[in-house]
């Protein structure tokens, strides 16, 4: 299986080639086809003899990838999508080919090296001190969850006398962190935003004062969002830091999304008191022209990361030499390098090119929110923070937005299905791709 005979470089010429045409080319936006209907099409791919190289890659290029809905299409504005630059794919497949391990510094030092300059450059952009660190991890949920281990661990030695652990957020929070709650088998505090759908500083200290009051919980973190999934909305980071910090609370934000537009001069004001964070991330799959699936966490203090989650057993003995290995830092051990992609593209495109991009999806966002408020059936929700664009059809209900948004796939137009707001169906626009444009939009709304 490992000898690289004609066969094999025949085949990775075909898988070459297909790569490159779909980086040469639009990507097709596609969908989703059920189980029973690939089956009858394609039928066990998994046999005794092996298909075969040529054909397993027929099957997949002309059946199973089409039934696959391209996440960097321009029109792909669902949820929140993902738009790699050409570099980052490209180098995506240097690091599958290279078979590097990301777990140590002493079998991927050069990749953790790598990685480690795009980690400051991130840290720099939110003002963290020099001394701050981290590591890529899978996504915003292992981001998440592995801050707020370290989270708990610290209050563990302040508080010994807790009887149980509790997460203050906002209840727009990022499902990840109740999900997070779920395994640590700690609870949520759910803080009620204003009406501008921020979380507060203020509320944020109401509600941890009371609880601490009146229960023998403690409050273990507080969980700060920097854009909203859904509305893309930037909670008061800066009044929610001062009130966990005077509380003797670790604050984390979490940027999944959001904090990407760090890089963006226009709206850098609005992240004004991130650098009071005790960790945070931030999804280059998601508006930093990643390729899936990274996540940056950051602590600013790596060593109470490595104090909490460095792994030991006989056969790790040899690691732990100081070196800076990335598993000392989240929950996993193994770990591909996936931080290269992000890493390869900031080096050969530059900060500046990241800037321009950055701040040419908010002039397209911007430019939507002009044409939802000229749309006679259409009313935007709020004003856009950064790139995400809400808003209503009047007249609508839940099954006139489902039925448009099915025709509008099926028609390969765009892919936007319905999400909810206070309980009634809404549809966004989720820009995070700068090959969308504004003439895109229009086609979308055209059909509104």
């Amino acid at each position: 299986m490992h000898e690289f005979t004609a066969e094999v470089e025949a085949l990775a010429q075909e898988v070459l080639a297909y790569s490159l045409d779909r980086l040469k080319n639009d990507p097709p936006l596609d969908g989703p086809r059920t189980a029973e209907d690939l089956f009858s099409e394609v039928g066990n791919t998994i046999t005794a003899r092996g298909l075969g190289g040529h054909h397993a890659l027929e099957v997949f290029t002309s059946v199973l990838a089409k039934a696959c809905i391209s996440t960097d299409h321009p029109r792909n504005l669902a949820f929140i999508p993902s738009a790699p630059s050409e570099y980052a794919n490209l180098f995506d497949l240097v690091v599958g080919a290279s078979a590097l391990y990301g777990g140590s510094w002493q079998e991927g030092a050069g990749a953790v090296f790598a990685e480690n300059q795009a980690l400051r450059w991130l840290s720099d952009l939110a003002g963290l001190p020099q001394s701050a660190g981290g590591v890529f991890v899978q996504g915003g949920t292992m981001g998440n969850l592995s801050a707020l281990v370290v989270a708990r661990a610290e209050a563990r030695k302040k508080h010994p006398q807790a009887t149980r652990w509790v997460i203050a957020c906002s209840e727009e929070a990022h499902s990840s962190i109740v999900t997070a709650a779920n395994v640590m088998d700690v609870d949520v505090l759910k803080v009620p935003v204003a009406a501008n759908g921020k979380l507060m500083g203020s509320a944020v200290a109401a509600a941890i004062d009371e609880l601490h009051a009146t229960t023998s919980s403690r409050v273990f973190a507080v969980v700060a969002t920097s854009g909203t999934t859904n509305l893309g909305i930037i909670d008061d980071l800066k009044g929610i830091g001062t009130a966990a910090h005077d509380r003797g609370v670790w604050f984390h934000v979490d940027g999944a999304y959001g904090l990407a537009a760090l890089c963006a001069p226009s709206v850098r004001a609005k992240f004004d008191g991130v650098e009071e964070a005790d960790s945070f991330i931030v999804d280059p799959h998601k508006w930093l022209f990643a390729p899936f699936d990274a996540c940056a966490l950051i602590y600013r203090e790596p060593e109470l990361a490595r104090a909490a989650h460095t792994q030991h057993a006989s056969y790790l003995d040899t690691l732990k030499d100081g070196a800076w290995s990335p598993s000392d830092y989240a929950i996993q051990l193994t770990r591909r390098t996936r931080g290269l992609p992000f890493w390869f593209s900031l080096a050969a495109h530059g900060t500046n090119a990241y800037t321009d991009a950055m701040e040419h999806t908010i002039t397209v966002a911007q430019a939507a929110a002009e044409l939802v408020r000229a749309h006679p059936h259409l009313e935007l929700i709020c004003e856009p923070e950064l790139s995400i664009v809400a808003f209503v059809r009047t007249g609508w209900q839940a099954k006139d937005y489902h039925n448009w948004s099915d025709q509008l796939l099926a028609d390969q137009v765009g892919f936007i299905p319905p999400s909810s707001h206070h309980g009634q169906p809404i549809l966004r626009f989720a820009i995070v791709n700068p090959w969308t444009k504004v003439s895109d939009i229009e086609m979308i709304l055209s059909r509104l």
